[in-house]
């Protein structure tokens, strides 16, 4: 899947049970446009929707399942029994939160990425810090996602890009660096290639209208403009 992704796009469909596009079918449907558009993969969230994507397009799929714990801040792929989900519904690659937090039921990184590599499954690692890259490349993780930077209390809190965090990644790992965590605008995808991570993530400035509109609304309404 690494190769097939490498230098391209991908478009992360997802929508939460409270949002109006909130459906596999139209997840699918949402993965169809992203492939017209020239997307080379799909990231999903939810077992349903990765079902549904797969019938729509043929291009590989990293899946995730949120699932909060009220003993926990980790909420994607957060334990063994969210990664045998994914694995049973033939995503290409897994993503796990691999930050340093305290993990729900007291599954270890290790033993997640040990049981998506026993299935055949490639693990992606979505981090918010340099120390939690390179933990996740030591722990065995196949690439680095920069997805959580600016979502977890202790990484930079800045609206752009973590531009940076990716610019370190790129030069220091010995593993693949995906770019991903409010690219928003076509030009922070174009500044972000020049980096040279092996891909480029983009969701919420493409397939979650409500957002997109908001932003809109917030730029026509501000007194500043």
């Amino acid at each position: 899947m690494l190769n097939k992704i490498k230098d391209g796009l991908v478009v992360s469909c997802q929508a939460l049970p409270d949002e109006p596009l909130h459906s596999p079918e139209i997840m699918g449907k949402m993965a169809l446009a992203a492939k017209q558009g020239g997307a080379v993969g799909i990231r999903a969230n939810s077992v349903e929707d990765i079902r549904e994507i797969k019938k729509a397009v043929d291009l590989p799929i990293v899946g995730i399942i949120k699932r909060d714990f009220d003993e926990s801040d980790i909420y994607i792929t957060p334990t063994k029994e969210e990664v045998q989900s994914l694995i049973d519904a033939s995503c290409d690659m897994i993503a796990i939160d691999a930050t340093l937090r305290n993990r729900p039921n007291g599954d270890t990184l290790n033993e997640l990425v040990e049981l998506v590599h026993q299935n055949g499954k490639l693990a992606m690692a979505d981090i918010s810090t340099e120390e939690e890259a390179f933990n996740a490349q030591k722990v065995g993780f196949d690439c680095v996602s920069t997805t959580l930077s600016g979502y977890t209390d202790y990484s930079p809190q800045q609206k752009d890009p973590d531009f940076k965090l990716v610019k370190r990644l790129v030069k220091k790992l010995s593993i693949p660096v995906i770019a991903e965590g409010r690219i928003a605008l076509p030009e922070h995808a174009a500044r972000m290639r020049k980096l040279k991570p092996h891909a480029i993530v983009i969701g919420s400035a493409i397939t979650r209208p409500h957002l997109i509109t908001k932003s809109f609304y917030k730029a026509i309404h501000n007194k500043n403009h």
